[in-house]
């Protein structure tokens, strides 16, 4: 089981101190001057602005400069880095006297009691998350890894607020029946819902100093807020701003101490609201947008946390959910699926990576505005094939309208939210071949293997071997008794239950195999049966001998398998069946136990960067292969990213990858095989350039793919801002569940993203 938290550098948190703030009197007040990430300047007669990077296209210009100077603010990082480490805790003799529930639920309960806050002139929504254990996924003061993985059912409490969920609660303490963990369980829950009510008290209290001390529009903005939650979220919302507002606040709390939450589906959560405020003519278009501009300039808060994050400055879960049908089967597009939309083309926020479900009844417009946003490039934006997602959690168990609920659990990986305790379990498929056929022994006789099948029973062997372990592992996942109220709150179950999140309370338990290194596998055993049993260039023996010395002295060879052979990618009828006969294996072995104790194990395929380390000696997630492949990579290459090619080996346009990636039935993986698409932007100019764009959309939903970002980036600037890092602060790539700004990642992430194909369409 893991987190993606992989080369972040996280585990050094602790060292930092946080540079460029002052404390007083528990508010954080930041020191450093509003100075801006990039420059921009209007075009004159006109409503639209450039950046100052050539790199960026020009994009609309629809919000204030207010709301672009908080932008700024945010994405400069200055917010990140006055973060600052807990500096309260609980007397070690209270902590003796207590559970783990209540211990957890104190630990919460100081939280919103002294964590420094910070409300900025100017802001539609308040609430920051400001201790930087939480942005290791760490809970401040109990001082645990917290959870991580999913998304809470935040539909549902911003529909009764606070007041309803305590309510929820305390009903369910009066009727009994509970264990004496189920009552402590609940009775803790109602500690940390205080711990969340001292936190808005105390940011009332603040937005009340902030308007005595201010004038104007400043003023009027600060008295506005505080009305606004003085409502929310302890009450359900009446408007659109109460809405977005509460969602937010919900969020960020969670956020500061330490939960790792996807938000979900923006659009669903937030359009009736919106809709009742336009016909009521409380509010307009252009207004509503400035709010939702303000909700997504808060995911910039913890930019600039970390000087060396590794795998970037956006892996913090909190991906956004648009589009697609509702439980009943109807439409959810609304105008706030637009809103956002506008939002990301104008302020280029990459911090709320986006998937849109997409499907055959997606309106026109909304894939053209969908292609009008992705040519800024940044990796924001994702596609689900919203009715293949659905098919696959249907055929794992799940009941149809909570399959159409779904969303991601802030990264790919999909779930239904406020119902699901997920994890995944990742394994390098790759190592699994190179064990089976002994090219990761050197003192290991070559093995005798009569003919291709023969050895590709080997390597089925293996993966029966492995995959039999991980069935053995899934049948006690959550089954212990867990601490963490604060999220079984928000997990539908858990209260009526009495259970933890990590204790059967929520309805579905998840573990999920994901399989790393697909395509090398592949091509691997299709160049082994090209080259030894079918041409007989080679023996086994020699094969084998050539592996494990990484191609010593037969470079004119692997660069004849680099380049001759047609690999998965091209839409080649060979290379593509020995990919279906993989994926079938693998798929075929993991259903032959779908659900068993009451935990589903769908499917998935998945490296979410694990590539970068897939041969260095550190072990990490499975990868401990320091051998060559047979698809002529050396020891050290980048290999193949989730399900897409393996770098390079690509050859004939995007049109041939989606065809080879959908020649798969991915009902097959319900829990995901992602394809990445990196565009280059000169491709995808005027009206032509979008139509192919829109192109690529309609195949990969008529053809049934399951994910695919797509990039709009030139490698050419990306090789660039490796060099001069301080000329593009603000290039965001997309990793894989996460974007995040190119000068954040380090050597290796930046050379895996830059390895990635270019393709024109």
């Amino acid at each position: 089981m893991a987190s993606k938290a992989s080369g972040m550098n996280r585990r050094d948190f602790f060292k930092s101190t946080g540079a460029g703030v002052a404390l007083a009197g528990g508010l954080l007040v930041t020191t450093a001057s509003a100075s801006s990430a990039a420059e921009t300047k209007l075009i004159d007669g006109t409503n639209r602005y450039v950046w100052s990077e050539p790199w960026r296209p020009v994009s609309p210009r629809r919000l204030s400069e207010r709301t672009h100077e908080l932008t700024r603010l945010g994405a400069s990082g200055e917010h990140g880095r006055a973060m600052v480490k807990a500096d309260f805790n609980l007397d070690e003799e209270l902590i003796k006297s207590l559970t783990p529930n209540q211990h957890y639920a104190q630990a919460i309960r100081l939280i919103g009691e002294k964590a420094p806050l910070r409300i900025l002139p100017g802001e539609k929504i308040v609430g920051s998350a400001t201790l930087l254990e939480a942005t290791a996924a760490y809970t401040p003061v109990y001082n645990q890894l917290a959870q991580n993985h999913m998304t809470l059912g935040f539909d549902h409490v911003l529909t009764i607020g606070y007041k309803g969920l305590r309510e929820q609660i305390n009903e369910r303490l009066s009727r009994g029946g509970l264990d004496a963990n189920g009552t402590d369980m609940l009775q803790a829950m109602l500690v940390c819902l205080e711990g969340a009510e001292i936190w808005r008290q105390r940011n009332m209290e603040l937005l009340a100093k902030l308007a005595s001390e201010s004038t104007g529009e400043d003023q009027a903005n600060y008295l506005r807020v505080r009305e606004i939650l003085a409502r929310v979220p302890e009450n359900p919302p009446q408007t659109f701003h109460e809405a977005v507002q509460s969602l937010w606040f919900m969020f960020a709390f969670q956020r500061l101490c330490g939960t790792f939450s996807g938000i979900g589906r923006f659009d669903e959560m937030l359009g009736g609201y919106l809709e009742k405020d336009l016909r009521e003519g409380r509010l307009t278009l252009d207004e509503a947008r400035e709010i939702v501009a303000h909700f997504w300039i808060k995911g910039t808060e913890w930019v600039g946390c970390y000087k060396n994050p590794g795998s970037g400055d956006g892996m913090f879960f909190q991906n956004i959910i648009l589009g697609g049908i509702d439980a009943d089967g109807k439409s959810v597009t609304n105008d706030v699926t637009y809103l956002v939309l506008d939002v990301v083309e104008e302020l280029h926020i990459s911090d709320f990576p986006i998937g849109v479900r997409v499907s055959e009844q997606t309106p026109k417009n909304l894939l053209r505005r969908i292609a009008e946003v992705e040519r800024y490039g940044g990796g924001i934006i994702a596609l689900y094939q919203e009715d293949v997602v659905i098919d696959g959690l249907v055929k794992i168990g799940v009941p149809l309208a909570d399959a159409r609920r779904f969303t991601n659990d802030g990264c790919w990986e999909v779930q239904v939210p406020g119902k699901t305790c997920f994890i995944y379990w990742p394994f390098d498929m790759l190592t699994v071949l190179q064990r089976s056929l002994g090219i990761d022994n050197p003192d290991t006789p070559a093995a005798d293997f009569a003919d291709f099948d023969a050895l590709y029973a080997a390597y089925h062997q293996e993966m029966d071997r492995l995959l039999t372990r991980f069935h053995t592992e899934a049948d006690s996942y959550a089954s212990g008794v867990g601490t963490t109220p604060l999220v079984s709150m928000f997990v539908q179950n858990c209260i009526e239950s009495g259970r933890d999140y990590y204790g059967r309370g929520a309805q579905y338990q998840m573990l999920s195999p994901h399989a790393g290194g697909m395509a090398n596998v592949a091509n691997s055993l299709l160049a082994i049966k090209r080259l030894v049993y079918e041409d007989k260039t080679l023996s086994w023996p020699e094969m084998l001998a050539i592996l494990r010395s990484d191609w010593k002295g037969q470079e004119q060879l692997r660069l004849l398998v680099l380049n001759r052979f047609e690999f998965y990618g091209n839409d080649n009828e060979e290379s593509d069946a020995m990919m279906q006969r993989v994926f079938n294996d693998y798929t075929d072995l993991v259903w032959a136990v779908p659900e068993r104790n009451g935990v589903l194990r769908p499917a998935g395929i998945s490296t979410f960067g694990r590539e970068c380390y897939a041969f260095l000696d550190t072990g990490f997630c499975g990868y401990d292969t320091r051998r060559a492949t047979a698809d002529g990579h050396r020891v050290g290459d980048v290999l193949a990213c989730n399900f897409s090619p393996s770098p390079g080996t690509d050859r004939k346009g995007p049109s041939a990858v989606l065809n080879s990636y959908c020649k798969m039935d991915f009902t097959r993986t319900p829990n995901g095989a992602t394809l990445e698409l990196k565009l280059h932007p000169s491709s995808l100019k005027g009206e032509e350039g979008l139509d192919a764009l829109v192109g690529l959309m309609r195949g990969f939903i008529r053809q049934r793919g399951w994910f695919v970002h797509i990039d709009v980036v030139d490698s050419a600037i990306m090789a660039d801002a490796k060099l001069h890092p301080e000329k593009y602060p603000d290039l965001a790539v997309r990793i894989s569940g996460w974007s995040a700004r190119f000068a954040s990642l380090d050597e290796r992430w930046q050379n895996m993203i830059i390895n990635r194909t270019q393709q024109y369409v």
